[in-house]
This record gives C-alpha cells, sequence and structure tokens, in this order.
C-alpha cells in the first residue's frame, strides 16, 4: 500500500467528474488492504449517519434501513471511510474531514451486479442569521 496514494485520492475526490473513477481509485488502493484499514479505529459519526440515510432515500426514492454501517477513522489522514448494506445492497463511503468532501457508492441492483449508484456530497456549515447586534 502506498499511503501518499491518498493525497491523490482526495485531489479525485475534488475534480474528477467520473464519480466511478473515483471509487475504482479508492477500491483499487486502499479498500481491500488490511494494512490499510488498521491504521484507523471504528467511531460513530453523526454527520455520515445523517448523509447515508439522506443520499439513500434520495437514490431510491423512500427512506430504507441502513445495516452493518461500520465507519473507521484513520486520524493523521484526517479520513473516514467504512461500507454499509441497504436491503441486499452493498455500500460504501469515504470522507475526508479537512475539505469536507465524500462519496458514497452503493449498488444498485439486489442481489449486487455491475450497476453502482454514486453521489459527492460536501459538507455546508450553517452560519446563524445575522442579527441586529451584528455591525457589518
Amino acid at each position: 500500500m502506498k499511503i501518499d496514494r491518498l493525497q491523490e485520492l482526495k485531489q479525485k475526490l475534488t475534480h474528477e467528474a467520473d464519480l466511478s473513477q473515483i471509487w475504482l481509485f479508492y477500491m483499487d488502493h486502499f479498500a481491500d488492504d488490511p494494512e490499510f484499514t488498521e491504521l484507523g479505529e471504528p467511531v460513530y459519526n453523526e454527520y455520515l449517519d445523517a448523509v447515508l440515510h439522506k443520499t439513500c432515500e434520495h437514490l431510491f426514492g423512500k427512506a430504507i434501513k441502513i445495516t452493518d454501517f461500520l465507519v473507521i477513522y484513520i486520524a493523521k489522514y484526517r479520513l473516514f471511510h467504512g461500507p454499509f448494506q441497504v436491503k441486499g445492497r452493498i455500500g460504501g463511503v469515504i470522507y475526508f474531514e479537512d475539505i469536507k468532501i465524500g462519496l458514497l457508492a452503493v449498488s444498485a441492483d439486489d442481489p449486487p451486479l455491475d450497476a453502482v449508484k454514486y453521489s459527492r456530497f460536501s459538507e455546508i456549515i450553517q452560519l446563524s442569521a445575522p442579527n441586529r447586534n451584528d455591525l457589518n
């Protein structure tokens, strides 16, 4: 495993138009490598949980139960990644905390075939509404 390829993954995540190329790069270089997985620790992330549920609801047209969502966080690289299942379909997510951009991939068919649905997402910071005490 070449961990320096994470920077390349991050570049692809922010610039590549073909989302399947981003996912394939992640799968080819990181996803199944035990050395990579062992760099992190399982965590719960409320933001990713919400993104996963909302995105799957949008992709499949209704709220769907998500199971086996196992998020691994690699603090040194500020990267969250992990698999999940939704109604027999296999999925996965990657999210870079420092640039606040991620990608979700989920099999489009049950049983899983080659068709995959992708969604790139970014975190939007909610600013409070201006009040009369704001000077500018």
